[in-house]
Order: C-alpha cells, then sequence, then structure tokens
C-alpha cells in the first residue's frame, strides 16, 4: 500500500505528497492541476503528452458496481481524446455561480499511488458539487483508477477504469 499522506489540514490545491517523493509528487501534478487546468480550458494539447497512446484502454463504469455493466468506451486514445473534449466544450459553456478550478479541486482527493516497479496504480476520487448560475449544480460522485508506467519522459498515464460508483466516507 502507498504511504498516506497527512489530510488533517489539506489544501485541496496542493500536492499532498513531498517533493522528496518524486513519483507520487510527479503523478499527482498529472492527474489534479494539470488535468484540471486543461479541462477547464478545454485545450487537449495541455495533457496530451501525458499518455501513452499505444495499446491505450479506457473503460466506463457508468456508476454501476457491477463490473458485467462497464463498457469499453474507449479502445484508443483517439475515441477518449474525442470524449474529453465534448465533455470540457460543455463544461466551458456552462454558467457557474462559483469558481468551477477552485470546486473541482475540493472535491478531487488523490491520495492513494501504489507503485510497483515501473507501473502505478492510482485513486481519483470526486465528492463535491459546482453552483451552476441556473440555480442548478453538476454533481462530481465517482472515482477513477488510472493505472500508469514509466517512460524515459516520466510517467504516463496508460489506460483507466472511470465513472466508478463511490461513496464518501
Amino acid at each position: 500500500m502507498s504511504p498516506q499522506p497527512d489530510q488533517s489540514l489539506r489544501d485541496p490545491m496542493q500536492n499532498p505528497f513531498a517533493p522528496e517523493d518524486a513519483v507520487r509528487h510527479a503523478i499527482w501534478e498529472m492527474l489534479v492541476p494539470r488535468d484540471i487546468d486543461a479541462f477547464l480550458a478545454a485545450d487537449w494539447s495541455m495533457t496530451a503528452g501525458d499518455f501513452i497512446a499505444e495499446n491505450f484502454t479506457g473503460m466506463n463504469a457508468n456508476f454501476d458496481p457491477d463490473p458485467q455493466n462497464w463498457a469499453l468506451s474507449f479502445a484508443s486514445l483517439e475515441q477518449y481524446r474525442d470524449e474529453w473534449l465534448r465533455q470540457a466544450q460543455a463544461n466551458a459553456e456552462t454558467d457557474y455561480a462559483e469558481d468551477p478550478r477552485a470546486a473541482i479541486f475540493a472535491a478531487t482527493r488523490l491520495e492513494e499511488i501504489e507503485i510497483t516497479g515501473a507501473a502505478a496504480l492510482v485513486r481519483k476520487k470526486f465528492d463535491g458539487r459546482i453552483r451552476r448560475k441556473d440555480g442548478g449544480e453538476d454533481r462530481m460522485l465517482w472515482q477513477t483508477l488510472y493505472w500508469c508506467r514509466e517512460t524515459p519522459e516520466g510517467w504516463k498515464i496508460a489506460g483507466f477504469v472511470g465513472y466508478l460508483p463511490y461513496e464518501a466516507a
């Protein structure tokens, strides 16, 4: 099991992994601030270099605990990129009543990174809301399991299972 950072005084915008824990620190930077900033800018180029395109696979758990109902939604990085851009554009067209960046950071928890050799299993959890100007809200309540690999250029995302159900503690 990976070392757990102290969450008692957690600032959601600060990396919970010490710089001395270079691998976990770098993975958090890739999967939290860089991912959030790229999504909010709807700019795939900001995060494109964080993926391994060869053999990339992304699964959608459809918020269902039964793997029988999961889907192989992204058999290529291009398929994932297209869906990511669609969602990012829809987000960019939404009028929020609060800072969406701060709300997404507040909802995001990435505290568990299991490293075995040149592979890592990363657990990223979301539990929060972003208030919209129309009086509604966008609810974030799911988790994603990423598998990452060490490459000569650093740690990269090789695939994931996303939209897994999450019951916050």
